[in-house]
């Protein structure tokens, strides 16, 4: 791929859990996916990433799901050499598939 994935500061990914309620900044879900922060950047403005963002990305915070959902397109990106917009399918396909197992399990179907 023609994008850096290691990130700009050289040190290791955060492998700390987050809680909902707690919110991390650019450079810290950068580093916790291990990529340059302009990869977050530019999947955040695409729509990929987080929705309704602002212009000013000091200002931007990301949730763990926002997490999570960065580290599979990551993941998609390296294992797969595949473009952000067909990792985004991906991953927007695996997140239905989980939420209709979920419906299907609430409704006591197997």
């Amino acid at each position: 791929m023609g994008q850096a994935m290691g990130t700009a500061t050289g040190q290791p990914p955060l492998t700390a859990v987050l809680i909902d309620e707690a919110a991390l900044t650019l450079e810290e879900l950068a580093r916790a996916c291990a990529v340059d922060h302009d990869w977050v950047v530019q999947r955040v403005r695409t729509g990929i990433l987080m929705e309704s963002a602002s212009d000013d990305c000091v200002s931007w915070r990301f949730t763990s799901a926002d997490l999570v959902r960065a580290r599979r397109l990551c993941q998609i990106e390296r294992d797969f050499e595949a473009n952000d917009d067909v990792a985004a399918l991906v991953v927007d396909l695996s997140e239905e598939i989980y939420r209709l197992r979920r419906k299907l399990s609430a409704a006591g179907v197997k």
